[in-house]
């Protein structure tokens, strides 16, 4: 356990929590980080469970009993809750090892009521903590408010910033085809309606952005989409502009977000389609209370939206080789600047940004950007403020994992560097992070392969040496939506995790990221985007997929051990810089580009890299 968080006002937040529960007659309450939306990202007013412990992660929950709490958080932030939340307040608790509903079903008592927030869950979780509960002699209460939000004085309010038209120049396809064929699919299963309610879902299908969720250009929105190729989407009237009401047209008609709830009462006897793992619990009573007849699917924006069409692709490829013009400069200051010392996380992170805004089309980052320095890098999703900001020290590795959001892409990148001269264990990891970074950059697949089948290659390398890391290799990316998109992911099959078992689809998008964390010491990643593309092979009896690398910014050959590249992975490095310096540098300027033409030049392979 650790000892106390100094000037922690958590204390005092958690004791206010609990009178409020008292005063409701609850004997606990489930915090998810979540909004009414399952969004992975959320508003500030969203963020209960931060306000709450001071967990900083984007993924995790707390639990409070009366005489005992818990935060609940995988192994991507074993460390950083620790430094975050006080364990003198809260227990923290692994997943998947242990769940939420195994520690309450250990703690609670029979005739004791649970409390949690219906808008906030899915319906399979609630049900699932129910029966848990059950067994014990205790009930799961579905609250009508949120107790948080009566114990968080300066809550703050939902963003009442308007939502903008995204033209069809950079989508790709008009809103009312995309609807058009949403309405086919409702026909052909023979439904009546579908509840959309995922934001990045929404934004797609009505060609619309905003600006409601840090990072992430969606507008808090709910929408009903009907056989008959019209819609209702429920907005604040505040977020609809004359521009945005006019490319909307007259099949869609606009309600204030607050009358959602009314109108899935209006469903009755129609047969909805919904999302379980996307809608919160609080859907689905309320139209099984209206008598409508659900039936379980798929959001059927998720698959279109996850395969981007030419447009699209074009537009991603041309932000990628803007974004890495703004990184590349990055890492030559970083070259020049960091080894004098006086530099810190932060003020690195800020030089970063402000190389993206130079080039005038950076809308937003598409997260917060992870500036790791030292031992931090061992962090996998640090997040750096005041309270953490490290020095970059001569004698250690930083690590930068950041991205932009541009009208026409959404980037995301992680570069890995030396501070002075690294030692033989990190050239040595780097090189095994390399090299399946590469077996996963030149693979071949048939059509059908999906992202758990892939995996292995990115980690072979480490699993030699008995390593290995705890995140998935690969996510999908939008273009000018969420940094991270399913339903496709390239991850171990373990743990049930969404997204592992989907085929790969031509025009698809998604990370190549394999990575190495010495706890307390270094952490390394290497960060590329890829899209899915068709691949011809001279005699080959099926289709098959590859890899498309869109990201361009120099990999620190200081940090590759040659000897260990085979002439083939020698080869890509070679090959994949010469692209760097033939995208970038028309781009960088003239003061830059003859650090850039170093920095990609051929790797120095070395006798014993030749004989191998």
């Amino acid at each position: 356990m650790s000892s106390p968080v100094p000037g922690s006002p958590h204390a005092e937040r958690l004791a206010r929590v609990r009178a409020e529960l008292a005063a409701r007659g609850l004997d606990g309450f489930v915090v998810p980080i979540s909004d009414e939306h399952m969004s992975e990202y959320v508003g500030a007013y969203a963020q209960r469970m931060a306000w709450l412990t001071g967990f900083g992660g984007s993924a995790g929950t707390a639990a409070v009993l009366p005489a005992k709490a818990a935060v609940f958080v995988d192994g991507r932030y074993t460390v950083q809750v620790q430094d975050q939340v006080d364990g003198s307040l809260f227990d923290y608790v692994g997943v998947p090892q242990s769940s939420v509903a195994e520690w309450l079903g250990s703690h609670v008592s029979a005739g004791q009521k649970i409390g949690y927030d219906p808008w906030l869950h899915g319906i399979d979780w609630a049900r699932a903590l129910e029966k848990a509960l059950a067994a014990k002699g205790a009930r799961l209460v579905a609250v009508d408010a949120n107790p948080l939000d009566a114990a968080w004085d300066d809550q703050p309010a939902p963003s009442a910033a308007p939502v903008t038209v995204h033209d069809t120049s950079l989508a790709g396809q008009a809103a009312t085809d995309k609807r058009a064929i949403i309405a086919d699919w409702l026909k052909v299963k023979g439904l009546d309606t579908t509840v959309m309610t995922a934001l990045d879902s929404v934004a797609w299908t009505f060609n619309i952005r905003g600006e409601d969720v840090s990072h992430t250009p969606v507008g808090l929105a709910f929408a009903l989409l009907h056989a008959d190729a019209t819609a209702d989407l429920f907005i604040a009237p505040e977020k609809i502009t004359d521009a945005v009401r006019a490319h909307l047209g007259n099949s869609v008609r606009i309600h204030d977000r607050d009358a959602f709830e009314d109108a899935l009462a209006g469903l009755a006897g129609k047969k909805v389609a919904v999302d379980p793992d996307r809608a919160v619990a609080a859907i689905f009573t309320a139209l099984e209370a209206a008598g409508a007849r659900i039936e379980r699917h798929r959001d059927p924006a998720v698959l279109p939206k996850a395969i981007k069409n030419a447009v699209e692709l074009g537009g991603t490829r041309a932000a990628h080789v803007r974004d890495g013009v703004a990184v590349s400069r990055f890492l030559k200051w970083m070259e020049e600047v960091a080894p004098r010392g006086g530099l810190d996380e932060l003020g690195a992170a800020a030089k970063l940004r402000a190389f993206r805004d130079e080039s005038g089309a950076l809308k937003d980052l598409s997260f917060d950007t992870i500036s790791a320095a030292g031992p931090n890098g061992a962090l996998p999703h640090y997040k750096v403020d005041e309270t953490t900001n490290r020095a970059v020290e001569t004698g250690t590795l930083y690590l930068v994992d950041s991205g932009g959001q541009y009208a026409d892409g959404t980037t995301d990148i992680t570069r890995t560097i030396a501070i002075g001269t690294p030692t033989a264990e990190m050239r040595r990891r780097f090189t095994q992070v390399l090299k399946g970074h590469i077996a996963l950059a030149t693979a071949r697949f048939p059509t059908g392969t999906r992202g758990s089948q892939l995996d292995i290659l990115a980690r072979q390398y480490l699993w030699a040496d008995g390593v290995d890391y705890a995140h998935g290799t690969g996510h999908g990316v939008g273009t000018y939506l969420a940094v991270h998109e399913g339903p496709q992911r390239i991850a171990k099959p373990a743990g049930g995790q969404a997204g592992t078992e989907e085929a790969l689809h031509a025009g698809m998008i998604l990370s190549n990221e394999p990575g190495y964390y010495k706890a307390g010491s270094f952490g390394i990643r290497i960060e590329n985007l890829v899209i899915v593309v068709p691949v011809r092979i001279d005699g080959a009896e099926e289709d098959m997929l590859a890899f498309e690398t869109i990201t361009f910014a120099p990999i620190a050959r200081d940090l590759v051990d040659a000897a260990l590249l085979s002439p083939a992975e020698a080869d890509w490095l070679d090959a994949y810089h010469a692209a760097v310096f033939d995208k970038l540098g028309a781009g960088i300027g003239d003061a830059d580009r003859d650090w850039l033409a170093a920095a990609c030049a051929p790797i120095d392979r070395g006798p014993a890299a030749l004989a191998a």
